[in-house]
């Protein structure tokens, strides 16, 4: 069984039970998180799609107390090395890697990096035949199409908090181009400034066509099909 656990924001748990892999760990100052330890997160691999406080988060502490992997672009690698981790898997746009659980491709984001000369990222995980699509923090762009021509996107987790990424109007043209199964959306009503109503996208984008879209609240788990 693979499940999906969000904890608000952009953080979401992927697991089988035996590897498990978290996004963008923002735990302290998530209200999303609520009184979540970082110390109490068990996984494998710590992805982080680019070095902004709410998104970078607790990283290094969830490497350090797992021994996991960070996995990142090399700017936020470098990053997170020289603040102690030690097992870190940089790559960059458009490369793929393979790991136990599957594959990972770094994804294009339009957004700022956070740290000097570095690109903002997204990642598309094939974890044990599931394909999951996390946008990161972005606007819409057109090669999501090509995204979406490349693999099987069977959950794309997509920001509709507009301001800072896509907006719901623009996060619904992105699901039309991506074309997954099941969208997720994310980032959005932690702050003021991004607060938007879920289902109201959930209306829309259903009534357009055959995606699914789960709106999960922060706690709430998933079973991937």
């Amino acid at each position: 069984m693979v499940k999906l656990t969000y904890l608000g924001h952009a953080c979401f748990i992927l697991s089988n039970g035996r590897e498990s892999l978290i996004f963008d760990p923002y735990i302290n100052g998530n209200p999303g998180a609520g009184d979540l330890d970082p110390q109490n997160i068990e996984v494998n691999y710590v992805l982080v799609s680019h070095a902004h406080a709410d998104h970078l988060g607790d990283a290094v502490e969830i490497c350090q107390h797992n021994n996991a992997i960070l996995i990142s672009t090399f700017e936020v690698g470098n990053l997170c090395r020289s603040q102690g981790v030690s097992r870190i898997h940089t790559g960059h746009i458009g490369g793929r890697a393979n790991f136990p659980f599957g594959y990972l491709r770094f994804t294009p984001a339009l957004h700022g990096a956070g740290v000097a000369g570095g690109l903002a990222c997204g990642f598309y995980v094939n974890f044990h035949q599931r394909g999951i699509y996390f946008a990161g923090d972005t606007g819409l762009f057109s090669d999501m199409r090509l995204l979406g021509q490349l693999e099987d996107i069977d959950y794309a987790l997509l920001p509709i908090g507009d301001n800072y990424t896509m907006g719901p109007a623009d996060a619904r043209l992105a699901v039309e181009m991506l074309n997954p199964k099941v969208v997720i959306p994310m980032h959005y009503n932690t702050f003021e400034l991004i607060r938007q109503d879920p289902y109201q996208f959930k209306a829309e984008v259903e009534a357009r066509g055959k995606v699914r879209v789960e709106v999960m609240a922060p706690g709430d788990e998933l079973e991937l099909e």
